[in-house]
């Protein structure tokens, strides 16, 4: 069907912005080894340019281990704080122990004024 478009189309990443001396990326939508590339790239970019990362999960719907691995290997290289995860990946970290290693936090304004 010419013209239709697929719900994907406009990819994991939601917006990226500024926030006070970190930088905000925004991601949607289910994050897995299929269609997790866009967001390990604005993730990987904002950690060469910015003392602090805060990762918007409001809208994520699903992470699977490979999104689990891309968050804990940018939590070496950079000071990364992760907003608002939802139920799913809440639980996805408590059975890990990886809430006891990421820094989470309720809001993206809990996140940014987060020391």
């Amino acid at each position: 069907m010419t013209g239709a478009r697929d719900t994907n189309d406009e990819g994991v990443v939601g917006g990226v912005h500024p926030a006070g001396a970190g930088w905000v990326v925004s991601a949607r939508g289910e994050l897995d080894q299929d269609t997790l590339g866009p967001l390990e790239e604005a993730l990987a970019s904002a950690a060469a340019r910015h003392p602090v990362v805060v990762l918007d999960a409001s809208a994520i719907t699903f992470g699977d281990s490979s999104f689990l691995n891309l968050l804990l290997r940018l939590h070496h290289s950079t000071t990364l704080r992760i907003a608002s995860p939802g139920e799913q990946l809440r639980r996805l970290f408590a059975l890990t122990g990886a809430d006891s290693v990421l820094s989470l936090h309720p809001s993206v304004e809990a996140a940014v004024a987060a020391s």
